[in-house]
């Protein structure tokens, strides 16, 4: 066998097959709620990745494997029903954060490596370009989104909000949730593939994972054919500009829409929506 470049891990075609079992069990966990069948297909993935490495023919595929599955796993735990209720709150702070926290610290003190990186600075300046990008995110949310939150009804799968506490809860929840998406599928779980797979297959393992998370969130109805640009894009944005600060204001900006579109929704105001129903 060829030697590899330094720092590189052995990877085959067939380690494809284990990662998409792993990452399509977010279908069942998240996207139809089976659990119980959930477990059994990363179980599958999981042991599917082991006999790869011990083949010879990929290289860690495993144990990075095992850090998605963790991370799923512990998610599964609760229900992704919006809730704003103090406990409901807190148990989300808790949970999310455990799937992002656990990972990250068998990676690297268990692991001893720093794979799962979270690159607030990059040093570099953001282009005009990439500036553009930012207007054109918020233009196409307030253009596309109140269509699809009012005329699906999605916008019920979020609580009521009509006195200022109630409306204050709902702009934390979207903003920490949003972030917590760029933290988990983006520079845990996109990044953990990037080192076996191609950007294409990566972004579209992550993308699935990324998807069914926000199905069972909210995002339903015809979402998906939302959800799964906006997940594909975000992978692609982070791989160009390899800054979690980028992909974050490009996701909060995107979120902000959401949550005045919910506001709206619920109360007939903001009326700022050009193409509202």
């Amino acid at each position: 066998m060829p030697a590899l470049p330094t720092g590189e891990l052995r990877r085959h075609a067939i380690g494809l097959l284990p990662a998409a079992a792993v990452c399509g069990a977010a279908v069942l966990l998240f996207g139809v709620q089976l659990v119980w069948p959930g477990y059994v297909l990363l179980a599958v993935g999981l042991v599917g990745a082991w006999l790869c490495d011990r083949s010879g023919r990929t290289e860690r595929l495993a144990p990075d494997l095992a850090l998605i599955a963790l991370g799923q796993l512990i998610i599964s735990t609760v229900s992704l029903k919006a809730d704003l209720s103090n406990e409901g709150m807190v148990r989300f702070a808790v949970v999310l954060g455990l799937a992002v926290a656990v990972p990250f610290l068998v990676s690297r003190f268990l692991y001893r490596e720093k794979t799962i990186r979270f690159p607030w600075r990059t040093g570099q300046r953001w282009t005009l370009v990439q500036w553009g990008y930012l207007a054109a995110v918020v233009v196409a949310g307030w253009l596309i989104l109140p269509f699809y939150f009012i005329t699906s009804g999605v916008y019920t799968n979020w609580p009521t909000v009509v006195t200022p506490d109630e409306i204050a809860r709902l702009f934390v929840g979207v903003n920490a949730v949003g972030t917590w998406d760029e933290l988990f599928f983006i520079c845990t779980v996109f990044t953990l593939l990037r080192r076996h797979f191609p950007v294409w297959q990566a972004n579209l393992l992550q993308a699935t994972v990324f998807v069914s998370f926000l199905w069972e969130l909210g995002y339903q109805s015809w979402g998906p054919l939302l959800t799964i640009p906006f997940a594909l894009v975000q992978g692609w944005t982070f791989t160009l500009t390899k800054s979690l600060t980028y992909v974050l204001t490009v996701h909060l900006l995107f979120d902000a829409v959401v949550f005045a579109v919910i506001v709206y929704a619920h109360n007939g105001w903001p009326a700022i929506f050009l193409l509202a129903p």
